[in-house]
């Protein structure tokens, strides 16, 4: 993995709701000297609520997800050292900003851009950040087989409306590299084959800064 000798290494990955985002971190995450940074989504209170009543519990929501992630994320840049100096995070903090474009109102994001900007200036940016793309029926049949009880009230409307403003946020990002990989219905988590190009093409090769995007279909051909 590039990095892991001298030079540390912080990856993002991201995807939308039931992309793989966690699995492919536990993947990478089980290389010596890295630790994992996943969203403690189960432990949050509104979640349930917000799938509920997405317009009343919005706010709490996105600013109790924004307070969490920045947590998480500064307690593992202290970790970080002479044991595990890399680190592995199953999302972007940008993830907030994102999620937050899309459900509040007008004067409520305005109000947690403000939180945002602040929180997002203290953060590392990673050295690259992979997003995993997956057409939304293979979203929603991955929600439906994890059965996480609030998640069955995701609509695809929803799920449209989150991928589209990923793509409008990662058209910004020109600071580091964004690999945007469309991996169909491949199985990375239990076909080796496909994780280990993925992990090579991701981890080992250079890539420049800003958005590129790829098929997976096409690098397993290489």
């Amino acid at each position: 993995m590039e990095g892991s000798g001298e030079e540390p290494f912080y990856i993002a990955v991201e995807g939308n709701i039931g992309a793989g985002k966690s699995t492919l971190t536990r993947l990478w995450g089980a290389q010596p000297g890295t630790q994992t940074v996943f969203e403690n989504f189960a432990e949050n209170p509104f979640l349930p609520e917000f799938y509920r009543d997405p317009e009343g519990m919005a706010f709490q929501l996105e600013i109790s997800f924004l307070a969490e992630r920045f947590a998480q994320l500064q307690k593992a840049f202290e970790k970080a050292g002479l044991f595990e100096p890399n680190i592995v995070s199953d999302y972007l903090f940008a993830k907030s900003f994102v999620f937050a474009r899309n459900n509040l109102g007008p004067g409520e994001f305005d109000l947690f851009r403000k939180v945002f900007d602040i929180m997002n200036r203290v953060l590392p940016l990673p050295n690259r950040m992979v997003y995993i793309h997956r057409d939304v029926e293979y979203l929603l049949a991955n929600i439906r087989k994890r059965g996480r009880s609030y998640e069955q009230e995701i609509r695809p409307g929803y799920l449209l409306n989150i991928q589209n403003g990923y793509f409008e946020y990662l058209r910004t990002v020109t600071q580091i590299p964004v690999i945007l990989i469309d991996v169909e219905n491949y199985d990375f988590e239990n076909d080796p084959r496909v994780l280990a190009v993925i992990s090579e093409f991701v981890l080992e090769r250079n890539h420049p800064p800003g958005l590129q995007k790829w098929q997976l279909k096409d690098l397993m051909r290489d």
